[in-house]
């Protein structure tokens, strides 16, 4: 049932209030035992589906639900796929004047890790991923 999957060790625990990213794998993902298997944004407190076209088709407005969190993110943890890919400056400039700074692109399998990361700390950090 879960071939495919990479499993998330999470060390050290995180409260059973929080939105844990549990495994990812081709095309999906379980946070907190929900199994997603559209592109989805990952908040400490819920889940959302994130209805993108893929990397190359990211534009500003797809940014809203990050930019209007409250409080503000510390983090954005932006998960491009398989592989890393850069996010341009572009629109980079675009998504910073709307409001959000600090966005970290990476593989979604590194965005997924990191975001279990910062979350066990207690920052205020969000995961957008895009299917590996």
């Amino acid at each position: 049932m879960w071939e495919g999957w990479k499993p998330m060790d999470i060390t050290p625990l995180i409260p059973a209030d929080r939105q844990v990213i549990d495994a990812y794998g081709p095309g999906r993902f379980r946070v907190s035992n929900v199994v997603y298997e559209t592109p989805i944004i990952v908040f400490p407190d819920r889940t959302i589906p994130w209805t993108v076209d893929g990397f190359a088709g990211l534009q500003p407005d797809d940014f809203a639900a990050l930019i209007a969190e409250q409080p503000s993110l510390e983090i954005v943890l932006l998960g491009t796929g398989p592989t890393m890919q850069l996010f341009t400056s572009t629109l980079r400039r675009a998504v910073k004047e709307r409001g959000l700074g600090g966005i970290d692109a990476m593989d979604t399998g590194a965005a997924c890790r990191t975001y279990n990361v910062l979350l066990a700390e207690g920052r205020r950090v969000a995961a957008a991923l895009l299917p590996a």
